[in-house]
């Protein structure tokens, strides 16, 4: 049976976000169709609907659009990603189909909504540039996109995963062609959203293109990246994340507007079992921020002093100086 050109618009509309459950505006509702229907019956407790009559109906699913910001909190905990198409003319002006869009996709790293983020935890997005053959260490990058902080850094295979829990990122970017002994410790170490991207968006020129493009600069030298000497596998993780949110965003990226290479001389470095045990801001079985030596220290008034706390104990400083400026 031929689609409708409703259900067209639908099918080319989640054509461009495979990989994403897709919220489809019609009317005063949200609609997911097919397989998206039937996970999303199953996530939110949706009841599965059709409007077919015929022997094969297709799953359907919806909920009022002012609900969305709930529903949306509750797909991303579960680690899922969600491209919303929405109507973007009026339908009294309409002639004929109102025209839909994907507006924005969001993911566990790339939210930006205030109801959707606990407002005393940063929210970070993290990409890892496995070797390519040049160098032996391995590139990490981090953005946390609703401030704006962006860093990256090249680390030794041994580091990579301490790093990665000092970070905590909600999600993390790899390359298809990543060993899979490197996706394997990613999956079983850090508790995010683990999402794969093309090679292509971790060669060093797409990079270094991208990241050239958005700051408006020929190269990197002035952010203090050598990119073409150890700084290069950074680099390649920096640009990665940058295609990534260009894809994802559908927005400005203009509060971006610097790339800080993280020094690793200036923090102690604490490495992965160490830090779970010590319960710095998540506790060892819960993975809660409730019972940690954050939840004990933290009497900020202010969600940006909350954050700045944790960065902090994160990253307990090396130099006696810089410690008594601090505890002053």
């Amino acid at each position: 049976m031929p689609a409708t050109p409703m259900m067209q618009q639908y099918h080319d509309a989640k054509a461009s976000c495979p990989e994403a459950l897709l919220l489809f505006r019609m009317g005063d509702f949200y609609e997911l169709f097919h397989e998206d229907a039937q996970t999303a019956a199953r996530v939110l407790g949706l009841a599965l609907t059709s409007r077919d009559k015929h022997e094969n109906p297709t799953p359907m699913a919806g909920f009022p659009y002012h609900q969305l910001e709930s529903y949306l909190g509750k797909l991303i905990s579960a680690g899922l990603r969600v491209a919303i198409c929405d109507q973007v003319e009026d339908p009294k002006q309409a002639k004929g189909l109102v025209r839909r869009e994907v507006t924005r996709v969001v993911t566990p790293g790339t939210l930006t909504d205030d109801g959707l983020l606990d407002p005393r935890s940063c929210n970070y997005l993290a990409a890892v540039a496995t070797p390519n053959g040049k160098t032996t260490d391995v590139g990490l990058a981090w953005v946390e996109l609703s401030t704006g902080r962006f860093s990256a850094a090249s680390f030794s295979n041994a580091r990579i995963l301490d790093e990665l829990a000092r970070i905590d990122p909600a999600e993390v970017l790899l390359a298809d062609d990543a060993p899979s002994l490197a996706v394997s410790q990613v999956e079983a170490s850090v508790g995010a959203t683990l999402t794969r991207r093309p090679a292509w968006a971790f060669a060093t020129k797409s990079a270094e293109s991208a990241l050239s493009k958005h700051f408006s600069m020929p190269s990197l030298d002035g952010f203090g990246f050598d990119s073409a000497g150890a700084d290069g596998p950074a680099v390649r993780a920096a640009g990665a994340i940058l295609d990534y949110l260009q894809e994802t965003h559908k927005a400005s990226l203009a509060h971006i507007d610097r790339l800080t290479r993280y020094s690793t001389g200036t923090a102690l470095e604490i490495d992965e079992s160490t830090r779970h045990s010590l319960e710095i801001t998540r506790t060892l079985r819960r993975g809660s921020r409730s019972g940690t030596l954050l939840d004990v220290m933290d009497r900020t008034i202010t969600p940006m002093g909350s954050r700045l706390l944790a960065d902090w104990l994160d990253n307990p400083l090396t130099d006696g100086k810089r410690i008594n400026q601090r505890l002053n």
